[in-house]
């Protein structure tokens, strides 16, 4: 890391800790949109986007949500209106890599034009691992506060035995909770038995929901229809860990008072330091394997 120039643009309370934690490193970093936060380390430097010269730039690191479809980037420190442009990219040498949370259809083009290297931070799996755990962490906060009776000899029903759902089984299995994990291949089935957890095929989830007191979502895709949520309690809880717009009929939950509660960006919530020193350590991954 030592005295490669990056360039931070906009961010939230995470980005506070990758900037102490790549600052300590030995990088040069220039910063966007922070001008109410402040730091006393001294290669750290606030910045505008025209007095910065973007040809001494090695990596440009966006936020978790990246840009809107104009290019427009959230930021928690300014009350700027910020935007990435194509030039800005363009101006940059040819090995800067651009790295965001997440990408839409605006930075795909702009760093497919400007034959950019585009790295989408939050579509590797050591980040979403890593992360899993504040995930987990802040589903159960969420739980506790919102249930009158204890996690412990509560039914939990997790969807999906992903990255996530493997987090948040552990977890709410390790407080009591009876944990049944709904999903569809086999070898799922298999490593849900040996760690002592109860495997319900997603066929059945319809037959299988209706004495769950909480019900976890982690599947990115529409599971939890109307169908599902008819056949629930009302007294249930969801929580839904799925990026948006989410697994669930919202509208049609609310309809019937069902209490639902989509937990999005929960590591930078619940712990917004560890999930800052994820994010650096994954950005300097990144950057180790780009200039090897």
């Amino acid at each position: 890391m030592k005295n490669l120039n990056i360039l931070l643009i906009g961010g939230d309370a995470r980005y506070l800790e990758v900037i102490d934690t790549l600052a300590a490193d030995g990088a040069n970093i220039y910063l966007i949109g922070y001008e109410s936060a402040s730091f006393d380390t001294p290669n750290i430097f606030h910045t505008k986007c025209e007095n910065l010269d973007l040809h001494t730039i090695d990596a440009i690191l966006l936020p978790v949500s990246g840009t809107d479809a104009s290019g427009k980037i959230k930021t928690s420190f300014s009350d700027e209106s910020i935007y990435l442009t194509e030039d800005m990219v363009t101006q940059t040498p040819k090995h800067c890599i651009i790295c965001t949370g997440i990408s839409n259809s605006f930075l795909d083009k702009i760093t497919r034009s400007s034959n950019r290297r585009l790295v989408r931070l939050f579509a590797r799996d050591d980040l979403a691992i890593y992360n899993s755990i504040p995930t987990a962490e802040g589903a159960l906060s969420i739980a506790m506060e919102h249930t009158d009776y204890t996690i412990h000899g509560s039914s939990v029903m997790i969807l999906g035995f992903g990255r996530v759902g493997i987090t948040v089984a552990r977890m709410f299995s390790a407080v009591g909770a009876n944990v049944s994990v709904c999903v569809r291949k086999s070898a799922d089935i298999a490593r849900m038995k040996v760690m002592g957890l109860k495997p319900v095929c997603m066929k059945d989830l319809n037959q299988k929901i209706g004495n769950v007191d909480i019900c976890i979502n982690t599947i990115p895709h529409l599971v939890i229809n109307s169908t599902v949520l008819s056949s629930m309690q009302q007294s249930a809880l969801i929580i839904d860990l799925a990026s948006s717009p989410g697994g669930v009929d919202f509208d049609f939950a609310k309809k019937h008072d069902i209490q639902t509660i989509h937990g999005l960006g929960l590591p930078g919530k619940v712990a917004p330091k560890t999930a800052g020193k994820v994010i650096a350590e994954v950005f300097t991954d990144v950057l180790a394997f780009n200039n090897n």
